[in-house]
This record gives C-alpha cells, structure tokens and sequence, in this order.
C-alpha cells in the first residue's frame, strides 16, 4: 500500500491538467464506478470539487437500444452543472461503438472513454473490457471507430490496465494499444497499475505508471489504482510524473477528498475531516437528487451502499454502517441522519486502505448498466 504525509508540504509544481482541447483543471479527477457514478454522485462531487467526472461505464449496445423513456433519463443524464463530463463505453464488437459514441455525444457528453480495464470474469467472458488487451488489433480497431464516429472537438480517451498479466506478451500488447492508441488520435489515456488477472487484489504498481508517463513523453497518461485518499492522490503525481489521476474507490461516500486533495496541492495541511452536520447535510442532498432521479422507491435500495461508505467518516462508524444496511424506507434513512448525525461532532479520515471486498466491481466495471439493464 503506498503511503503519503498529510503535513502542510512545499508546493510541488504539478500543472492543471487538459484532455484535448477540454480544461479540466485541478489533474485530480473522478473515475468511472459502476453501480456508483450515476448523475447523483456525480453531482455531489462536482458541488464538493471534483472539476471533472465519469458516468458509469455503460455497454455500447444498450447505449444504442435503449429508449427515450425511464433508463435513457436515469443512465444518459447530464446537466448544465456537470460539464466537463464523460461517458464510458464498454463492449466487444468494434462495429457497435460508433452508433453508441454518436448517442453518448447526443446525450451530452464532453468525453467518451474506451474502457480496457474491465477485470471481472463475466465480462472477460464475453470479449469485453480487459479482454481486449490481449487483442491489439481489435482493440485500435474500436479505437478507430470511435474516434471516427466522434466529432473533432469531443476528446476521445481510454481506460486500460497494465496487461492481462505480467509476461513479456502481455506488456508488449500494453505498449501497442497505448502508443496505436495515441496515433489514431485518443487525447488522453488513464492506467491503472494493476493486472487484469489481478482484478482489485495486491498493489497497484506506481513504478510502472512511473515508466508508461516516461514512455509516453508529452502525450497525456492519467494514473489509478491504490487512491484511498487525498495524500495518496498526491503521491502518486509526485512519484509518477502522470498528468492527473483517477479517484476510484476512494471516492465513494468520501466527496470531499477532491477538495482536500486541491488543498495539498496548494501546500496547505491535510483539512479536517467535515463534521457531522456537514456530512449529514451532503448525505441528505445525495438521498434527495437519487430520489428524485430514480423515485423514491428505488432510491432507497440504491442509497444503501452509499451509506455504508459515508459512515466511513463517522466516529462510530460501525454502528452508524449497520443503521444504514437495515433502514429500508425513506423515513427510515432520514431517521439514520437524525439519530446519528443529531450533534455537530468532529469526524474521521476514511480508512487510507484498499476495500476490494466491500466493492466489488466498481471501478469502471460491473453489472449495473449491461445486459440486465434492458
């Protein structure tokens, strides 16, 4: 696990980071979760200060099929206060993407991601994904074709991890679909330093981030993996030299580590934790704009995993994650908030350790927005 200070530091000169021709700012940014990066999410980060976000990954059959009615407003939103934000394609037939790419453009999306990276089974099973990194020629091959379908002035970017596994094959694979990536005109493309044979388990490798940005010289690489908090967002732009970095994991019922990260970078100490009413004002808005999107029936359900990340940041943090498992209904949750967030108590940085287990599939992969969701 790689570690940070969280002391007031020399400024380190680290430029605001571009994908194209989009400013995104602060190089510290959020990663496609899927099950979580919905337009709520989204939102409460950019609010708390994220200056750019991903949806969750969406496959690009579904991004065609899917009809102007319920799932195309919950899964193809985008508001005015979001911009720049992008969509994240995941599929295994290049002849699929370009259609899907000209609906997430329509739809309003600033960016449209490829995503490479995807590591759990089912996907992998179905040549999507991570999968690609073993097939070079088809992966540029969707590249081409989103890029084609994509109008000049919308970026175009990948998501990858560093191989299928750590052979010489497997890196060689790497290092063609990035640098073919980059000649077919991609802006910027994100590496997380895990394998996909790895899925969430051991650590990310920031050497190897270390030599892709080396590697890669001017062209724009964004780094992932092992970002638990805002120190490490830092580490890893310091010790790697990548352009920005993804927030993953990290970011779940933790919105406020975009700020505090921007704080680190000014060379200021590590900001407190938020208190309780603070936190407990940004739970109750996430509930609000979920219900609102989704009704509140299903928000409920949606919410929950949610809540056990927010309690994260709470002093009694297990008693507060099992009132939110057990609340069921909108009173119940508001009744979470009230108990437990009554008095305006100090609370705590979430745990700087990776949680693979409690967070299966959510980075920039999964079963939300896939088959299942036709």
């Amino acid at each position: 696990m790689h570690t940070a200070t969280t002391q007031a530091r020399q400024t380190t000169r680290i430029d605001n980071l571009r994908i194209g021709n989009t400013a995104i700012a602060m190089p510290i940014v959020q990663a496609a979760l899927s099950g979580y990066s919905d337009w709520p999410m989204r939102v409460v980060a950019r609010r708390l200060g994220a200056p750019y976000t991903l949806c969750e990954v969406m496959l690009d059959r579904f991004v065609v099929e899917v009809s102007k009615g319920g799932k195309a407003r919950q899964y193809l939103h985008v508001t005015d206060e979001e911009h720049p934000v992008g969509g994240q394609l995941m599929g295994a037939d290049p002849d699929d993407f370009a259609p899907a790419t000209t609906r997430l453009v329509e739809a309003g999306f600033d960016v449209i991601d490829i995503n490479f990276g995807c590591p759990v089974k089912k996907v992998l099973g179905r040549c999507r994904g991570g999968f690609h990194l073993s097939q070079p020629n088809v992966a540029l091959e969707i590249v081409s074709r989103v890029r084609d379908a994509a109008p000049i002035d919308v970026p175009v970017t990948v998501k990858m991890r560093r191989g299928i596994d750590d052979d010489a094959e497997s890196r060689d694979n790497f290092f063609e679909i990035l640098d073919g990536a980059f000649d077919r005109g991609v802006a910027a493309i994100t590496v997380h330093g895990r394998t996909v044979r790895q899925r969430y388990n051991g650590p990310s490798s920031w050497d190897f981030l270390r030599h892709v940005k080396q590697h890669a010289g001017e062209r724009t690489i964004l780094g992932s993996g092992d970002l638990f908090s805002a120190a490490n967002c830092i580490s890893m732009l310091e010790k790697t030299g990548v352009d920005g970095v993804t927030v993953a994991r990290g970011a779940i019922g933790n919105p406020w580590v975009f700020a505090h990260a921007a704080a680190l970078l000014r060379g200021e100490p590590l900001p407190a934790p938020p208190t309780l009413h603070a936190q407990r004002e940004v739970i109750r808005t996430h509930f609000d704009l979920a219900t609102g999107h989704y009704g509140s029936k299903r928000a409920g359900g949606l919410m929950r995993k949610f809540g056990i990340k927010y309690a994260r940041m709470h002093p009694e943090s297990v008693k507060v994650r099992d009132a939110f498992v057990a609340a069921r209904t909108p009173e119940e949750w508001h009744a979470v908030l009230d108990r437990h967030y009554r008095d305006d108590l100090p609370g705590q940085h979430p745990p700087a350790l990776p949680e693979a287990a409690e967070t299966p599939g959510a980075e920039g992969c999964g079963p939300v927005v896939t088959d299942k969701a036709r």
